[in-house]
């Protein structure tokens, strides 16, 4: 059988605000589509009579309606999938929810429309009733259950191993072309380059070695791959999880820890220095007033993901909406003023690596 490969919609190269240093822009684009740890994805399947597309009738003219709804047997294949990636121990939650208005994941099971899926958060500027992933074929047919473990990979925020710069893949991209413009897929070459040839940048991949076994590889025939010249006869991964993806997904959402992030034992200050993680309390009776402490704020341009590169604090669960800010300074407390409005700071000086504790 003819392998049938996902294809993900074309996206621009991220820009962003100039200033950052290196280290902050690669940290920028490894984590720009990664999920907050600790988040709750809800995921629905469109069911409705209205929940169709309209497509072009080939050399006839017309139209016709074609349903996002699939057959049950088709959704416990991917509702197993999700429990799959869940059951991993990974600090994101799965949830089924019947509302479309209330998923991040909105699932559809539209024939002939090919199977795919946004990656990572790039699922959340999607409409309220538009999919983020679509399952084009039988997934219970032979074989096809790794189809659904791709998508949610996606959806995850992983992306094609095949693409991966470290993966030393030499291409026939003339047998490539020809071969994905037939049927089943009837790729266009630019389709073809984006999803097949295209190297991911190396601040992109799931990881810096490449993984032949990885769910979000490709099986490919033989013929297409030139070098290296073990898979000249082809690549075939098993379509299951690898041992790779279990270590990547759980990198980057690691168990959430049942009693909150660690506190630090330590502060630079000597003033705040103590073992048991308390400050100790000048004994000074001045009253002179504390400076004014700077505390950061993630800015428009960067996600939560990236946090950690800032504050050592790794991908941590916030609201909606807490994706902007700036530089806020925050008065300290002068001498004799309520201990409520001293406890609501965070300390000032923390280590490199260990998050703010607060009072």
């Amino acid at each position: 059988m003819t392998a049938r490969y996902c294809s993900l919609a074309q996206a621009p190269a991220p820009a962003f605000a100039p200033g950052p240093a290196a280290e902050r822009l690669s940290a920028l684009a490894s984590g720009r589509r990664m999920w907050v740890n600790g988040t709750v994805l809800h995921y629905c399947f469109f069911d409705r009579d209205t929940d169709a597309s309209v497509i072009p009738v080939p050399g006839t003219g017309m139209t016709r309606r074609v349903s996002w709804a699939g057959a049950e047997e088709q959704r416990d294949v991917v509702r197993e999938c999700f429990e799959e990636w869940q059951d991993l121990g990974i600090g994101i939650t799965f949830a089924e929810v019947d509302d479309p208005s209330e998923a991040e994941l909105r699932i559809g099971f539209q024939l002939g429309a090919g199977s795919w899926s946004a990656v990572g958060r790039d699922a959340l500027p999607a409409g309220r009733h538009e999919r983020t992933m679509n399952f084009g074929w039988d997934l219970t047919a032979p074989g096809e259950r790794g189809t659904a473990l791709h998508e949610i990979g996606h959806a995850l925020g992983m992306l094609h191993e095949h693409q991966s710069p470290f993966a030393g893949l030499h291409w026939d991209d003339e047998a490539v072309y020809a071969d994905l413009a037939g049927p089943p897929h009837h790729w266009s070459r630019e389709r073809t380059h984006y999803n097949v040839l295209r190297k991911l940048d190396p601040d992109e991949v799931n990881d810096s070695v490449w993984d032949p076994h990885s769910v979000m590889e490709f099986p490919f025939p033989s013929r297409l791959v030139l070098e290296p010249e073990q898979y000249r006869a082809g690549l075939h991964p098993p379509g299951t999880l690898s041992a790779a993806d279990k270590e990547f997904v759980l990198r980057w959402y690691p168990p959430a820890h049942p009693e909150g992030p660690p506190r630090p034992r330590w502060c630079r200050s000597a003033r705040h220095r103590s073992v048991s993680g308390r400050a100790n309390r000048p004994t000074s009776s001045s009253t002179r007033r504390r400076p004014a402490r700077t505390r950061w704020a993630p800015s428009a341009t960067e996600t939560p993901s990236s946090w950690s590169s800032r504050s050592g604090t790794g991908n941590r669960a916030t609201s909606p909406g807490r994706t902007t800010g700036e530089l806020r300074t925050t008065p300290r407390s002068a001498p004799g003023s309520s201990r409520a409005a001293a406890t609501s700071s965070a300390y000032a000086c923390t280590p490199p690596g260990v998050p703010a504790r607060r009072r």
